[in-house]
């Protein structure tokens, strides 16, 4: 799924972006109201979080032209925190409304919520639950690592979709990462070996994909 971030604190931006990549969604992100009206116009967003009190356009605005225009799930972020700044937000169209300081894993629990992302996934015969991290292949329960359940989980939010060596290294090891690149090589070897060699594809002097 589609995610636009629009907020103008550039950290707190590229921290968002950081930690919604790594659930497997494809991030755009803006730092004013104008560039986000363009990305929605651009793009096809399935959920919007916006700053309220961004620059050039603020983000209430924001959110009533992309509800008039679309149907969009928007989460409204902001340093506003009395209530009627929430009823206010809530009576203007925003599907939710998350005050600033908060943990992005909560904010992560919030959006897919609203985008209705179900916490037991399947793909071929391998069943897991993304809260619990326990993975079942044709019923059996299967053992495994954090790496190896962080790949399965891109996969099955990327479905049929390349996804290259250096993809997959920012995805699952993070930006940060400075290890050797063939480790996503020998954690694709060992996962296909507990979840079956067919679900996960090879595209040769590319990258890997699902094969459904």
């Amino acid at each position: 799924m589609n995610i636009l971030i629009a907020d103008d604190e550039v950290d707190m931006l590229k921290i968002l972006q950081n930690y919604f990549q790594r659930e497997g969604f494809t991030v755009f992100t803006a730092t004013n109201g104008e560039e986000a009206l363009t990305v929605f116009y651009q793009e096809r967003i399935d959920l919007a979080i916006l700053d309220w009190m961004m620059p050039k356009v603020d983000g209430m605005m924001v959110c009533r032209e992309m509800k008039r225009t679309q149907k969009i799930k928007v989460l409204m972020l902001t340093a506003r925190d009395t209530g009627e700044d929430e009823f206010k937000a809530l009576a203007d169209g925003a599907d939710d409304y998350v005050n600033k300081p908060f943990y992005p894993k909560v904010l992560i629990m919030r959006a897919k919520k609203l985008l209705q992302i179900e916490a037991i996934q399947q793909l071929h015969d391998v069943s897991f639950d993304v809260t619990s991290k326990r993975v079942w292949r044709a019923g059996t329960e299967i053992e495994l690592t954090k790496t190896e359940f962080e790949l399965l989980r891109i996969f099955s939010q990327n479905r049929r979709q390349i996804l290259t060596r250096d993809q997959l290294l920012d995805l699952v090891w993070g930006l940060d990462y400075m290890g050797d690149p063939r480790t996503v090589d020998t954690h694709i070897r060992r996962l296909r070996e507990k979840i079956g060699e067919n679900i996960i594809q090879t595209h040769r002097g590319i990258g890997y994909s699902t094969s459904e």
